[in-house]
């Protein structure tokens, strides 16, 4: 467990307070010149932030770093000044509360109701789904639509010093829950799932927000609000592009938007590579890794207490950085970022994600250089079409060389520190197939290798998805939750081999993922934003916050799943059919005489995961009777 270390407000003289806020915003020898989150000292760093995040008058840190101001950054500043004065420099966290609620408005206050003008109530891929449950249950995902879309209030455009969200122009969906604005890679999943529902306005909308946000700040943050603004995530905008184009055919957009495609890949060739030495060769390759200094705002109170297990500034301020850029991943948080003593053992204390070379990152980074290398062909463009092919080219030879393991039979993260391949299940091992970043001519060398990784893994036991990992660390992406992002990775890897072993595959993964996202959604009558994949119908858990319902690209990748394959999947499994693994042989399983494979991963989540309630435990228990049951029958 990471130590923490309980500051009372109350106990600090205004002295203390200041001292600790520049401390956990300005760190030694290299990290003072690093900038902070953001350039406010309201939502970003100096001592008003860290008072009130430190007083604890929220249950979670965001909830702060969300509210308006209701006067200007200089009267607020004044009134926090005065609270000081007042309390004698020790405000208690009653004190904090009411200075809270007199000078900001609740987070969410920057919205104006909204509903998509484009929604539609039957779109097309509904009359691709056979079975009526499914349809009825894909007509209600696309009405969440309509729950989830926001748009912001034209204050934000006019006074935006006094928000923390970014403006931009058009409505937006969000994910849900607690997060109420955009977030990047999540976009991408929506806009997918937008598109399937017809709704091609919201859809470019969102894109051209983004275009906006990548001409003002240089790239795409994280999300929507200027404390993510030192970092991003997996960059998916040209894929959101192409997305959109294979729809509308929209070449005028591409054509007025090409450049700052390019401004954007750009800013991670310089931002974000580093040089790998392999056999006297140099390769360029992609990772993770913010620059700024200071914790997260939106989690402030629990990195700055979590830091105090390190003993110098810089050793904070280097925690604070691979919290940063574990979050940047979309992984945050995860035993693949842990690095100690070359294994992925540890806490988030052992956090090395800027050491790590992704493996998704690094596909998505030659999709992006061959989407460039089209849209400029589209346009005319030979020399930059030229240009990108080259970089593809470079790209899918670094790829390769650096992180296929020729013996494992799939793609792994490479750890810079122990200059070696990371050999641990992720989904994401295989993402090369699903952005065609491997040699073409070996498609079937590479289908072979990576069905008998998979069927070594043994991943197709669970019953409710495929894990994010299979480490029992209780952070939220790792085993036994199950992310709809990699599940759609997974499936759609698989699918675009084209090979019949492997799409045969895909749609087992698709079979499992949609039954227990319907189960889950019959129970609750809600759409998650992670599940379980040890549990059918069961919802995930684990890490800084509570589970969070909505959920943008949950529904997005299913409503996809649906138009894909609607015309054969079912609510419930049919008790006749064979249950089929990646068996390199071809031959159906030999039948499990108990229930040993599903008792076991119950029984590993259990032990893993310590903050599993009783409403939860239950569920389970009811599953494995199910089971027993079935298996008994």
């Amino acid at each position: 467990m990471i130590a923490t270390v309980a500051v009372g407000v109350n106990r600090l003289t205004v002295g203390q307070v200041l001292l600790l806020a520049t401390l956990t915003t300005c760190a030694t020898s290299g990290h003072k010149s690093l900038p902070p989150t953001c350039q406010s000292d309201i939502y970003c760093h100096g001592p008003l932030i860290h008072t009130v995040q430190m007083a604890s008058i929220f249950p979670d840190s965001k909830t702060f770093v969300d509210m308006k101001m209701k006067y200007s950054r200089n009267e607020t500043l004044k009134r926090f000044n005065d609270m000081m004065l007042r309390t004698e420099n020790a405000p208690s966290r009653h004190d904090v509360e009411l200075f809270v609620g007199e000078t900001f408005d609740p987070a969410g206050s920057e919205f104006v109701d909204y509903e998509p003008q484009d929604w539609i109530q039957k779109p097309a891929f509904l009359e691709k789904v056979a079975d009526p449950e499914l349809r009825q249950w894909g007509s209600q995902l696309n009405l969440l639509w309509k729950f989830l879309g926001r748009k912001m209030k034209d204050d934000v455009k006019t006074n935006s010093d006094r928000y923390s969200i970014i403006y931009v122009p058009h409505p937006v969906i969000v994910p849900g829950g607690r997060f109420r604005e955009f977030y990047y890679w999540d976009s991408y999943w929506i806009i997918r799932g937008l598109l399937f529902s017809q709704m091609y306005s919201t859809a470019r909308g969102m894109i051209h927000n983004f275009v906006t946000i990548v001409e003002e700040y240089g790239f795409i943050p994280n999300g929507g609000r200027i404390y993510y603004a030192m970092r991003s995530q997996p960059p998916l905008l040209s894929a959101m592009v192409k997305s959109y184009l294979d729809v509308t055919h929209d070449l005028q957009f591409l054509k007025h938007n090409i450049l700052t495609l390019e401004k954007e890949f750009d800013f991670w060739i310089k931002n974000r590579t580093t040089q790998i030495e392999k056999d006297g060769h140099i390769y360029t390759l992609a990772r993770y890794n913010d620059q700024s200094r200071g914790p997260r705002p939106e989690s402030y109170r629990e990195d700055f207490s979590s830091a105090q297990v390190f003993r110098t500034e810089a050793e904070k301020e280097n925690y604070y950085g691979e919290l940063k850029t574990a979050a940047e991943s979309g992984w945050d948080f995860s035993s693949r970022w842990f690095v100690l003593n070359g294994t992925n053992k540890g806490n988030l204390t052992n956090l090395k994600g800027s050491s790590i070379i992704p493996v998704e990152l690094n596909a998505i980074m030659y999709w992006n250089a061959k989407l460039l290398e089209e849209f400029n062909r589209e346009l005319g463009m030979s020399d930059k079409e030229l240009k990108y092919r080259q970089i593809g080219e470079q790209w899918l030879d670094a790829v390769t060389t650096v992180l296929w393991h020729e013996e494992v039979g799939a793609w792994l993260d490479y750890d810079i520190i122990n200059e070696k391949k990371r050999d641990y299940f992720y989904p994401t091992n295989i993402s090369p197939l699903w952005t065609n970043c491997y040699d073409q001519d070996k498609k079937q060398y590479f289908i072979s290798k990576v069905m008998k990784y998979l069927d070594k893994k043994n991943i197709d036991v669970n019953q409710g998805g495929v894990p994010t990992t299979l480490e029992h660390s209780g952070e939220q992406w790792d085993y036994p939750n199950a992310w709809p992002p990699l599940q759609y990775i997974m499936i759609m890897s698989l699918d675009a081999t084209g090979d019949d072993w492997a799409q045969q595959l895909a749609y087992q993964f698709t079979d499992k993922w949609v039954r227990s996202n319907y189960k889950a959604y019959n129970l609750t009558n809600a759409m998650y934003e992670k599940y379980d994949a040890t549990v059918v119908g069961g919802h995930g858990g684990g890490g800084e916050y509570e589970v969070q319902l909505g959920f943008g690209w949950t529904n997005g990748v299913i409503i996809e799943l649906l138009d894909k394959y609607g015309d054969r999947l079912k609510p419930q499994e049919d008790a006749a059919e064979p249950q089929t693994g990646a068996s390199t042989s071809g031959a159906p399983r030999p039948s499990h005489p108990s229930s040993t494979p599903q008792l076991l991963t119950v029984i590993l989540a259990l032990t893993a995961a310590g903050w599993i309630g009783l409403d939860y435990l239950l569920r389970i228990v009811t599953a494995l009777c199910g089971i027993y049951r079935k298996q008994n029958d």
